[in-house]
């Protein structure tokens, strides 16, 4: 039996064994098919009784997202994911501090999910504050992490803070995330060079619902 047709026969939480037998790859169509299940409106169905009863006993994510907080972007339900199926961290511009890099560390090398996913979303309110120079409080630090990929759209198309300009500096920045959690974490960099986790990227349409998933280098 495959993976997807183990995953739809669940009645419950997923399992430790379940978890434990997922390559990332497969932890990755798992994304993949759920986010298509999301888009096609055919989520589905598990009581949620069962899951509660569960998840209760434990937690076995198949994968980790990290995503903005934008509230057009509901992780669990983009990727038609139960309870104890994913491990979700948000923040601002989804980019990476140290806290949230200890979170995926934990996620992958303790909890053993088996992927990584930086999702972003277009029309990012973060990045467009970080096109405007915005600064204020605390937002200050927060916006100085995404000026890096605005600063490579400016010097590639325009200094013009366009609708292109605001998602292609999206793409941009997922893709720097992936490569900053890479280089700022020896413990995920250890695991994806090993083949024991996948760290991916992609990004979420806001008016279509549809996510555009990444490949290595792309924007």
């Amino acid at each position: 039996m495959s993976v997807q047709e183990s995953y739809k026969t669940l009645t419950g939480a997923i399992t430790k064994s379940f978890q434990e037998k997922l390559s990332p790859s497969e932890a990755i169509d798992l994304l993949q098919s759920g986010h298509q299940r999301f888009v096609e409106n055919t989520p589905l169905k598990r009581t949620r009784t069962s899951l509660l009863a569960d998840a209760a006993q434990g937690q076995f994510p198949y994968a980790a997202v990290l995503g903005c907080i934008d509230s057009r972007v509901p992780v669990e339900q983009v990727f038609d994911a139960a309870i104890g199926e994913l491990f979700v961290a948000r923040v601002a511009g989804n980019t990476v501090n140290p806290d949230i890099l200890g979170s995926l560390e934990y996620a992958c090398k303790y909890a053993g999910s088996k992927a990584i996913l930086v999702l972003g979303h277009t029309a990012c309110g973060a990045i467009k504050g970080a096109w405007a120079g915005l600064e204020d409080g605390n937002l200050t630090g927060l916006l100085a992490q995404l000026k890096p990929a605005v600063e490579t759209v400016r010097a590639i198309r325009s200094d013009e803070a366009s609708i292109e300009n605001i998602d292609e500096t999206v793409a941009i920045n997922v893709q720097m995330v992936c490569d900053r959690i890479r280089q700022e974490s020896d413990i995920l960099y250890g695991l994806e060079s090993s083949g024991g986790i996948a760290i991916i990227g992609g990004v979420y349409n806001v008016s279509t619902g549809h996510i555009t998933f990444l490949e290595e280098g792309e924007v």
